[in-house]
């Protein structure tokens, strides 16, 4: 099956956040936006039309390219057809204050919500959703409150509220302050260093890589006061451990065991709050995925939307099996 990119779009919606969304004028002259245009979100489209639909949300500060194309070719293989997005305040996305506004007025609900715009404007009733922390956060919050839009949840090195259990990087006072601009090079080298002290044991840090996605990053956009305005609404989230509880879609829970920002233990938790959940704690992985487990987790997501597919299949049978002639 052929995943080349099928679409490129940007996405306006009829919701508007307490300040309103600032779009630099270069790229509103450039890019495509639709006609109803407060939320502008900028997506890709990869993999056969008429397949299952699974969106995959970045985490905090992340933009798409985070969702490497070699990747999504291994689930547009499987079957899938993939939607990956600038989150708001991060890429080509609506940003939502000034260089030095770090709160945007907006929640997580808001956040996780313009997932549904996004499958609206392809005129999707539900899709599949994986998302690694930050985006991980914003599925649970969709499961939660829009449960008819969610066939299945990947939840990807992520946690179910702000415990300190969990949150093992410390409250970060930094991001309510307005951030220091960092030159491209600086970008390239920050992230090495990060990606350096992530990675453990088995797997290969794939430094190049991530130099060259912080560079391409760098020149989509650069606005890191978007990641202090994401980080403000996740401040206001809600905890979601017990409404997790009444989640009943398939659900992959996906960790690293020696996660240095996130601990693994919010892995079990979730993975005992839903249902059914199916649980991979990997060692030496830590709070970023490895290359080399990409294969692992494009089966088992793949392997969860099957299970939701067979479901919605066997129920709609049944359903037919007792309509009266």
């Amino acid at each position: 099956m052929s995943h080349d990119r099928m679409r490129r779009c940007d996405l306006g919606s009829h919701h508007r956040s307490k300040r309103g969304p600032r779009v630099p004028g270069a790229r509103g002259e450039s890019m495509p936006y639709t006609d109803s245009a407060d939320v502008r979100l900028y997506y890709e489209v990869f993999g056969a039309e008429d397949a299952p639909v699974l969106v995959l949300v970045s985490g905090g500060g992340a933009q798409l390219l985070s969702w490497d194309e070699r990747f999504i070719a291994m689930l547009t293989d499987g079957g899938l057809r993939v939607v990956r997005f600038d989150n708001r305040d991060t890429g080509y996305s609506a940003l939502f204050g000034s260089a030095d506004e770090v709160d945007g007025g907006y929640t997580l609900s808001d956040m996780a919500e313009d997932v549904l715009r996004i499958l609206d404007d392809l005129g999707v009733d539900s899709a599949h959703v994986a998302g690694h922390s930050m985006g991980g956060m914003m599925a649970q919050m969709l499961a939660i409150e829009h449960p008819e839009r969610i066939r299945s949840l990947g939840l990807l090195s992520t946690i179910p509220g702000q415990s300190p259990r969990y949150v093992l990087h410390g409250e970060r006072p930094e991001l309510g302050e307005a951030p220091v601009r960092l030159t491209r090079a600086q970008s390239m080298d920050l992230a090495e260093a990060a990606v350096r002290a992530d990675t453990r044991g088995r797997y290969d840090p794939q430094v190049e890589w991530h130099r060259a996605k912080a560079g391409e990053a760098y020149d989509r956009g650069n606005y890191p006061e978007g990641y202090a305005r994401q980080w403000a609404a996740l401040l206001r989230a809600p905890e979601r451990l017990e409404a997790l509880t009444s989640v009943t879609v398939p659900t992959l829970v996906f960790h690293g065991r020696d996660d240095g920002v996130l601990h693994w233990a919010s892995a079990v938790d979730i993975a005992e709050a839903i249902p059914g959940a199916e649980l991979q704690v990997h060692p030496d992985m830590g709070h970023l995925i490895p290359h080399e487990l990409w294969p692992d987790l494009a089966t088992a997501l793949l392997r969860t939307a099957a299970r939701a597919d067979e479901a919605s299949q066997r129920s709609a049978s049944a359903s037919n099996d007792s309509t009266p002639d």
